[in-house]
């Protein structure tokens, strides 16, 4: 609308000066906006000429060094303003005339606003929650009961979401789903990730359920995407996070967040640290022999990410970037499998296990991105490359009168290298329509060599190397409260694995993703969205890896080098409304998927008492889902969010040589309450409830835990301290069971109720406008044991 006023002033000035039978005078105004405080530029300020009436004559905005230019207007009085968000407006009269037709205004200093707070105040009244037309939006930063936590350990507080006891993720109760790091594969396992991501170093999560062509189609579930903090403040700002959590293990971590902008640069870094420790005990029995494992662990984890870039901005219209982030992770795991045999006591006997694990990727981003002249309309080029290394040691011992082995020691190094780099065009093609285009190439190269002392067991050489070659085409229309957009993506995919420098498997082939999406918004406070999509879930380097993973008395888990992909057509329905300050929102989904990667346990055939947890392509089947949420506040200080999920699925396939075919149900309920007692004191409480579910081969029971957390502000709120109690009941474990092949039951729990303190410190107070890159997403299947 602004746009349009402009315009038609313009026009009007034109005609009058058409008009006119006098000479006409010309005249120009030339100047820089620069911070008071910081004695900076201000790029993008707004500045207008308004005539003797008030009505705007033209305007313009500051480039990136602050200077300006407005040229051509006629003789006159006018008021000249220049405005930036956070900033007192600048006025002053200029009088065009005869006697001065050029005006050199030379820098002009705009004073911060007195009440800077005033925009941290409406950051912190947003929801933690928000709904977008295609996705959701998490806001870590307000969730007191996250504090201190991993990312890891806060993906439970997040709807649709759930983390299992061996730190494995699952979107809508299924477990083919992608984590990603600002938009980017990291080719780290994702459990081994989000440990060591602290929780003050993630600014947003977004869940993506029904991704568009632009995106990669691989993930039945979708894409969660953690996105980092990233400043682009004038000046030197950040924030420094730190704190303990007290349970029967003490661990630590820590966040440093900084940038600094002049000019045309801006530099800024995320430096994290966290050491980690946790217990874990219990019991798997099986119910036909008697025979009881019972683990006694200890697992520690010290996890360091750094995140370093620079922004350039060459002009108006062209940005150079580059970032890199840096996550290593030291894991340690050590402690017994206790094996008891009760009707025969001299089996008796306990593995003592001592790992040691150095993770390390590097991932190294390079961005360019072109802005032409219409808005909207620009070509971005993105090239990023990821290096994973994983060395692990783990030594074996056995204690007992008759130990099922000698002591030994095994070796397993993993690399993996990904080079992604793609090319993505967006055109307005007018107010209504838009079209994008991009073309994407993915090289993947993987390596495992598994060495052990142990002569029953082989070593394992292993190679998975992948090329995936795409090209996508999306167009979008709207139509007054109608909106519309389909798409496609191509691609072609070639897989080669080689095992002791033999091919055991390849597959090529070239395929169709369609995407459709449709909305309706009748009225500001009602939206429709109906959205389609095809997918596909290729097996992970873990998934197809032969070479041993993890090794108990009983089990032993590996991958399958002959898993297939599984296909899956999505189709969901969605609904918004808001009442006021409140927002309720649901929405309903539909999966068709062909050969559904599983996650399945069988008898090793050289030892019935030992099992082989692997994966394998179960069969067909079909899944829908219910999820309902809302954003409330019942009173001035309370706000309510939350949010209930239905899933169902019908399965059928083969576990072994045995056909199961089942319906499964699954719910959960969660609630995140939020109180302010003062401007400086809120309290947090946070409950979810877990009920019963199934897999294809296992029964979960139900589950529930409940959080707790308060936080203090001062020193004009930016200090604060935090204080929480998550799992106070210590009810947050899972009991399971299962029949194939054979009955057994269980129960394993970590040390869950914990205390935690933290204080947090925000330094300087810039204000100035984000580079916004674009969120890639690598959607790889994975999956987990329960």
């Amino acid at each position: 609308m602004k746009s349009f006023i402009l315009f038609l002033a313009l026009f009007s000035a034109t005609l009058v000066g058409s008009a006119a039978n006098d000479p006409i005078i010309l005249g120009s105004v030339t100047g820089t906006v620069m911070d008071n405080d910081l004695h900076e530029p201000i790029p993008y300020a707004t500045i207008t000429v308004k005539n003797e009436t008030g009505e705007i004559v033209t305007g313009t905005v500051s480039r990136v060094d602050g200077s300006f230019i407005l040229e051509k207007l006629p003789a006159g009085k006018y008021l000249f303003e220049v405005q930036f968000m956070g900033y007192k407006t600048y006025s002053e009269e200029v009088i065009i005339s005869n006697k001065k037709k050029e005006f050199d205004l030379g820098e002009i200093y705009l004073n911060a606003e007195v009440a800077l707070l005033n925009d941290v105040e409406v950051v912190a009244e947003r929801s933690t929650i928000e709904q977008r037309i295609d996705r959701k939006v998490v806001n870590v930063g307000k969730d007191l009961t996250t504090t201190g936590a991993t990312a890891s350990e806060i993906m439970n507080n997040i709807p649709s979401v759930s983390v299992d006891q061996d730190g494995n993720i699952a979107l809508r109760g299924n477990q083919n789903v992608k984590v990603l790091v600002d938009g980017k594969p990291t080719n780290m396992d994702v459990a081994t990730l989000l440990k060591q991501i602290p929780s003050t170093s993630i600014k947003q999560i977004e869940l993506i359920t029904n991704p568009s062509a632009k995106h990669d189609p691989e993930g039945m579930s979708g894409i969660i995407n953690i996105i980092l903090h990233k400043n682009s403040n004038l000046g030197f700002n950040g924030n420094v996070t730190t704190g303990i959590t007290v349970a029967e293990k003490l661990s630590s971590t820590g966040s440093l967040n900084m940038n600094y902008r002049k000019g045309k640069f801006n530099f800024y870094t995320n430096l994290g640290a966290n050491d980690r420790n946790n217990k874990l005990d219990g019991y798997i029995r099986n119910l036909t022999t008697g025979v009881t494992e019972y683990p006694d662990l200890e697992f520690g984890n010290t996890g360091y990410l750094a995140k370093a870039g620079v922004d350039f901005y060459l002009n108006d219209k062209n940005v150079l970037s580059f970032y890199t982030n840096q996550n290593l992770s030291l894991q340690r795991f050590n402690g017994d499998f206790n094996l008891d045999y009760p009707a025969q006591p001299s089996l008796n006997y306990t593995q003592v296990v001592d790992t040691d694990e150095e993770n390390l990727s590097s991932t190294y981003n390079f961005d360019f991105k072109h802005d032409f002249e219409k808005e909207g309309h620009n070509l971005e080029l993105e090239a990023d490359l990821n290096r994973y290394t994983n060395d692990e040691d783990t030594s074996f011992e056995f204690v007992g009168e008759n130990p099922p082995s000698e002591d030994f020691l095994d070796r397993l190094d993993k690399e993996r290298l990904t080079t992604l780099i793609n090319l993505d065009y967006v055109n307005p093609l007018s107010e209504t329509m838009k079209l994008e285009l991009g073309a994407e190439s993915r090289i993947e190269r993987s390596e495992n060599d598994y060495r052990s002392t142990n002569t029953n067991l082989n070593d394992v050489l292993y190679n998975y190397d992948r090329d995936i070659y795409s090209f996508y085409a999306t167009f979008g229309q709207n139509f007054d409260k109608w909106s519309y957009q389909f798409g496609t993506r191509m691609e072609n995919y070639n897989v080669e694995a080689v095992q002791q420098g033999s091919k055991v498997y390849e597959d090529d082939y070239f395929t169709f993703y369609p995407s459709a999406f449709l909305s309706y918004t009748p009225s500001e406070k009602n939206s429709f969205n109906l959205s389609y999509s095809r997918r596909v879930d290729r097996p992970s380097f873990n998934q197809v890896n032969p070479a041993r993973q993890l090794s108990t008395p009983r089990l032993t888990v590996k991958g399958n080098p002959e898993l297939q992909p599984q296909f899956t057509n999505s189709i969901e329905l969605n609904y918004t409304r808001k009442l006021g300050r409140n927002s309720i929102s649901g929405g309903v989904f539909y999966r068709m998927i062909n050969d559904e990667i599983d996650q399945v346990i069988d008898e090793d055939p050289e030892n019935p008492e030992h099992l082989i947890l692997t994966f394998g392509n179960a069969g067909d089947s079909n899944s829908y889902g219910i999820e309902l949420s809302g954003n409330f506040k019942p009173a001035h200080f309370w706000d309510l969010n939350a949010n209930f999920n239905f899933y169902g699925q019908s399965i059928s396939g083969f576990l072994g040589s045995t056909y199961v075919e089942k319906e499964t149900t699954f719910y959960r309920f969660q609630a995140n309450n939020s109180f302010k007692v003062s401007n400086r004191l809120k309290l947090q409480l946070f409950g979810i409830y877990q009920g019963p579910a199934e897999t294809i081969q296992f029964k979960l029971d139900d589950m529930y835990f409940v959080n707790i957390g308060a936080r203090y502000s001062f020193w004009d709120d930016k200090a604060s301290l935090s204080l929480n109690v998550n799992d106070i009941f210590k009810t947050q474990y899972q009991q399971f069971s299962t029949t194939l092949p054979s009955a057994q039951t269980g129960k394993l729990a970590r040390d869950s109720r914990n205390v935690y303190l933290g204080f947090s410190y925000r330094f300087g107070g810039g204000k100035n406008r984000a580079l916004q890159r674009k969120q890639r997403d690598d959607n790889t299947a994975s999956g987990g044991m329960f």
